[in-house]
């Protein structure tokens, strides 16, 4: 929304081009600090449905949305039982703002499912974030999956359907220990 009206992707199409010439410009309007600002007004809104039981929540990002699920997690450390990030990539940057830093604030378990060979998130930086997890005292699990970047995603040209029902099944697994989901 920030960036304005946008008409629909077909990511098949869109990764077979320069998807940074498509994608980068509406990339580049949000970020973990903005999404973690907009998750208020959901919580706000979670807060007055009467079908929403418990004040935890639970967060799952995509891609650019892994970092920003940490983000939001640790913004709001109290409502938060669970954070999963799938193919995340710039998890642990020199960035003044890169998720990695919110470790310490993070109560919430965390699930990092990482893919091989993942130019966004290079083993270095995988052990930069998980040593700061470490540090923190975060429960957290991390796997990576023999997987290209985006294999979660249905549409995407790289979709893996063994590797994405292993996600799904560690993502509901982490919600239904920590969010009591179907008690």
């Amino acid at each position: 929304y920030r960036y304005g009206p946008y008409g629909p992707f077909v990511p098949k199409a869109v990764f077979a081009g320069d998807f940074r010439a498509i994608l980068g410009p509406l990339m580049a309007t949000t970020s973990p600090l903005k999404a973690a600002e907009d998750a208020e007004a959901m919580l706000a809104y979670l807060d007055t449905r009467d079908d929403v039981g418990g004040g935890k929540v639970g967060v799952v990002g995509f891609c650019m949305g892994g970092g920003m699920a940490l983000a939001t997690a640790g913004t709001y450390p109290e409502r938060f039982a669970a954070a999963a990030s799938f193919h995340g990539g710039n998890l642990a940057t020199d960035a003044p703002t890169s998720p990695h830093l919110f470790a310490p604030k993070l109560k919430a378990e965390v699930y990092i499912g990482a893919a091989e060979n993942d130019g966004s998130y290079p083993p270095a930086m995988a052990e930069r974030l998980e040593r700061s997890l470490t540090e923190a005292g975060v429960r957290y699990t991390s796997q990576t999956y023999a997987a290209a970047h985006g294999w979660m995603m249905p549409d995407f040209p790289v979709y893996d359907h063994a590797a994405a029902e292993r996600g799904w099944s560690e993502m509901l697994a982490l919600f239904g220990r920590t969010l009591q989901v179907g008690a």
